[in-house]
Formats: structure tokens, sequence, C-alpha cells
């Protein structure tokens, strides 16, 4: 937890409740249903709320902002997201059913209102929105195949165009490569001094 107040200082009292309380509830579902690595739990500030939080490094979203994640798996980077961002919409789809029955269990939990969840393949999803977000689902092309139909052509008022955002680790530039003259690649190591960040990317493609 003082991981997020590091980064994220200004964070209101709800906010740092509701971010203290992801521990004991993944803890306690991770028992049940296995959705973050059983050796993972420990380092869950660091490696899943704080790196989705990377996010918000290269995005302040505005209020009304409109965000699906493609691909939450337990809730990330969907819920530590909408806790930042409460004034913001958010949309979290998984095709794993009892991974979204973990996310949506504990966003009841913290008391977030501004999420809603689905069980479902990308595919199936017709909603639109101003961003996707996503976490290492599938490489990049692939990704934006499915959910190019997602995307509002409405424009946001945010300081980036609506598109994607994905977090990846390692090597990326052969992802990139079919929109290296649109995309943005930022290193998350600039912002977080954590050894785990030094190979951490957030890419964003305007589309």
């Amino acid at each position: 937890m003082e991981l997020i107040l590091k980064y994220f200082p200004d964070i209101s009292e709800k906010q740092k409740e509701q971010f203290a309380a992801l521990y004991g509830l993944y803890q306690d579902w991770n028992a049940k249903i296995n959705v973050i690595s059983r050796k993972d739990i420990g380092n869950l500030y660091e490696r899943h709320v704080l790196h989705s939080l990377g996010i918000a490094k290269l995005i302040r979203f505005r209020p009304g902002t409109s965000v699906m994640d493609m691909g939450t798996g337990g809730g990330f980077p969907g819920i530590p997201l909408a806790i930042l961002f409460p004034e913001c919409r958010f949309h979290l789809i998984d095709g794993t059913g009892k991974k979204v029955h973990v996310a949506e269990e504990v966003a009841q939990a913290i008391g977030l209102k501004n999420a809603t969840f689905r069980h479902a393949r990308g595919e199936e999803e017709k909603g639109v929105f101003n961003f996707v977000v996503s976490r290492a689902v599938m490489p990049l092309p692939d990704l934006i195949k499915i959910i190019r139909k997602n995307i509002s052509k409405k424009q946001s008022g945010n300081s980036l165009p609506n598109g994607i955002i994905c977090l990846k680790g390692g090597e990326v530039d052969h992802e990139i490569q079919p929109f290296r003259h649109i995309a943005m690649a930022t290193d998350l190591k600039d912002y977080f001094e954590e050894p785990f960040f030094e190979t951490k990317k957030a890419i964003y493609v305007p589309l």
C-alpha cells in the first residue's frame, strides 16, 4: 500500500481504503480460484496494482471517459484504474467466467460504483468506448483487430485521442512495427524505480 502512496500521494481517504482492502480480498479469493500466481500474491501492489496504474502515468482520464478493460482476468488493470478515476466508467470483460466473478466480487466489496463486468470474448462485445486498456492479453496486432470496432468515433477531450493502451513487458518492437508511425511506447521505469518495471512499457495506439 505504501507503494501506491509513494507514486500517487494525492488520493482521497476513500481511495486509500479501497486500495488497502485489495490485498486481503485477493488473498482470500486466490485461495479458492487461482487468479494471480500463488507465489506472486505477496507482490500484489507492485506487480499488479501499481503496474495497472502505469497507464495513469501516460494519461489522466478526464471525468466522463469510458474505458473497456479487455481480458481483465481478476480485474487488472481495470479495478485499480476505476479506483483512481472514480468519475470515469470502466467495463471489464474476460473469457473466463470465474475470473470475472472474482473481479466483480472484489469491486462490490470495496464499493466500486463505476465498473461493470461481462463474461465474454472480445469479439462478442459490441459496446463503444473512448479507450481500451489491457495487460499482455495477446499480441498487439491481434488485439487491435478485435477491439477496433469498440473505439468510439466521438472524441472525449482527453490529452490523447481515443485508442488502445496496453501494458507489455520485454521486447515489443515487432508488435509495434505495423503501427510504428502512430504508436507511442512509454517506459514505466521512467516513473517507477522498482526493478520489476525495468522492462515494462505502456503502448498507446490511436484508433
